[in-house]
C-alpha cells in the first residue's frame, strides 16, 4: 500500500518511521514541514497528487499551545484548513485518512474518563482549531479514522519528560502542576497501535481514543521521572492558578480507551511501564 505520513520529523512521525522500517511491504512517503508546508493550503492537494497515496497518516499539527493564542490564524491554517484540504484530496482520490487529534477538544470539566461521545468544548485556540480539523475530516473524507491522544512524549523531539530531566538536573527544586489529571502517551505505543490497525485491515470510520493506561497528574508524572532517573530534586505540587499560561488547559482529560481496544484489539500499556521503556531507549 502507498502510505504518506505527514509530520515525519515530529515525535509520532519519527516513531512511525522507525517502526515501519525497511521491510514493511508498503511504499512509504515521510513528509516534513518543508516537503509539505501545511500553512500553504493552496498547494497541499497538488503535492499529495504527486505521490498518490492510498492511505494518509496525518500526524502533523501546530502544537505550540500557548503560541497559538497569539497566532490563531496560523494555528487554524495548519490544524483546520490543511486537514480540510487533505480530507478533500481523500474524497477525490479514494484514499483513507488516519488523523491525530487531541484531548484539548474537551473543556476539562468532566469527573470521569472521557469517551469518544463525550461533549466537546475546547478552551484554547489550539483545541478549537483541532476540533475544526476533526469536523472537516468527518465532512469530507469518506474513510476516516481520528485518534485523540494526550500528553505525548518520546525519545524524539521536545516534550515534558525531557524538559523535566533537564530541569531536575539543573535545579535543586522545581514546581509542577498537580491539579490537571489525565494520562501520558508514549508516542511509540501510539505508533505501534496505528501500524496494528493498518495491518489488520479492519478499517472502521470514527473517532477513537488512545493514551496509556492509568490516571495521574503532571506532578505524579514528574515524580516518577525523577525517581526512575535517580535524580535528587525536590518537586513541589502546585495548583494551575500558580502557573499561569497563555492558553488554558483542560483540568481533567483522561481518555477512555475501551472503543479502540474492542474495535481493533489494540493493546494499551500502563503509563509507568511505557515511561520505563522510553527512558531505557534514551
Amino acid at each position: 500500500m502507498k502510505i504518506l505520513i505527514t509530520g515525519s520529523s515530529g515525535q509520532l512521525g519519527s516513531e512511525l518511521r522507525e517502526l515501519f522500517g525497511e521491510s514493511s511491504g508498503h511504499e512509504l512517503y515521510f513528509m516534513d514541514s518543508k516537503q509539505l508546508p501545511l500553512e500553504q493550503t493552496m498547494i497541499i492537494q497538488d503535492i499529495l497528487g504527486m505521490y498518490q497515496p492510498e492511505l494518509i497518516i496525518h500526524a502533523a499539527a501546530y502544537t505550540a499551545v500557548d503560541k497559538a493564542e497569539s497566532e490563531p490564524q496560523r494555528a487554524d491554517q495548519v490544524n483546520h484548513l490543511a486537514s480540510e484540504e487533505i480530507a478533500q484530496y481523500c474524497r477525490l482520490h479514494g484514499a483513507k485518512l488516519l488523523a491525530i487529534s487531541t484531548d484539548y477538544v474537551f473543556d476539562g470539566l468532566s469527573a470521569e474518563p472521557l469517551s469518544e461521545d463525550a461533549p466537546v468544548g475546547p478552551i484554547s485556540v489550539y483545541g478549537k482549531t483541532k476540533l475544526l480539523g476533526e469536523a472537516a475530516i468527518q465532512k469530507w473524507a469518506p474513510e476516516y479514522l481520528i485518534i485523540r491522544t494526550s500528553w505525548v512524549y518520546s525519545t524524539y523531539g521536545n516534550n515534558f519528560v525531557k524538559t523535566m530531566i533537564r530541569l531536575m538536573t539543573e535545579r535543586d527544586r522545581i514546581s509542577v502542576v498537580a491539579d490537571q489529571i489525565g494520562s501520558p502517551t508514549y508516542a511509540r505505543d501510539l505508533a505501534t497501535a496505528i501500524i496494528h490497525i493498518i495491518e489488520t485491515g479492519n478499517w472502521k470510520n470514527g473517532i477513537f481514543n488512545f493514551s496509556n493506561e492509568g490516571e495521574i497528574s503532571w506532578y505524579d508524572f514528574a515524580v516518577a521521572i525523577r525517581d526512575l532517573k535517580g535524580l535528587d530534586c525536590t518537586i513541589n505540587a502546585i495548583p494551575t492558578a500558580d502557573y499561569p499560561t497563555a492558553a488554558a488547559r483542560p483540568k481533567y482529560s483522561l481518555l477512555d480507551k475501551t472503543k479502540i481496544k474492542d474495535s481493533f484489539g489494540v493493546e494499551v500499556p500502563y503509563w509507568k511501564d511505557s515511561l520505563v521503556a522510553m527512558l531505557g531507549r534514551m
